[in-house]
């Protein structure tokens, strides 16, 4: 891994008595960004068949049980992805100690994540995926979707598509199996 980022370790024990990773995508109220991040990742492990990584996400600001939004749905649904069972998930500081790697949507969300203890396994999205070596014209984090038009939530829904490639790309010297 770069020594300028995240040190990702695998610390935990899995179903079959293995390694397990645990990655944690965090935006602000778990109902856009990082439920998208989220079952791309998942769908993305699946094709590695990288079972030995579990993903979940959460939000600073998340109201527990909310659905994912309108948008997030949709985009998803047209994907082949389901975010129909989704519920919002606060962070918390057991999910914070759960996580190997903690990927935010924005600059913005890293404050309250560290002061909660997660030190240097979180970083933003973004930065995290820069680092896999390749020049990418990503901004510092992932543009809220909430609110916009369903060609807004589509943008975000490829933007973290090109993310997650890049993310599991720089995790795979770690994690591939």
């Amino acid at each position: 891994m770069d020594e300028a980022g995240p040190q990702p370790t695998h610390r935990t024990t899995g179903e079959e008595g293995g390694e397990s990773f645990h990655l944690l995508f965090v935006c602000t109220g778990n109902t856009c960004r990082s439920p998208l991040a989220e079952v791309l990742t998942r769908r993305a492990l699946h094709h590695r068949g990288w079972s030995h990584v579990e993903v979940r996400s959460a939000g600073v600001a998340a109201f527990p049980g909310a659905p994912a939004s309108e948008g997030s749905l949709e985009v998803a649904n047209e994907e082949g992805l389901d975010l129909t069972d989704h519920q919002a998930t606060p962070i918390s500081p057991s999910l914070i100690e759960w996580a190997d790697l903690i990927l935010t949507m924005s600059p913005g969300h890293l404050p309250p994540i560290q002061a909660a203890g997660a030190g240097d396994r979180a970083t933003v999205i973004t930065d995290f995926a820069l680092h896999a070596g390749e020049d990418a014209p990503w901004g510092p984090g992932v543009a809220d979707p909430v609110g916009g038009d369903l060609s807004r939530y589509r943008a975000t829904y490829r933007e973290l598509e090109e993310l997650v490639d890049a993310v599991l790309a720089r995790l795979e010297p770690l994690l591939d199996p």
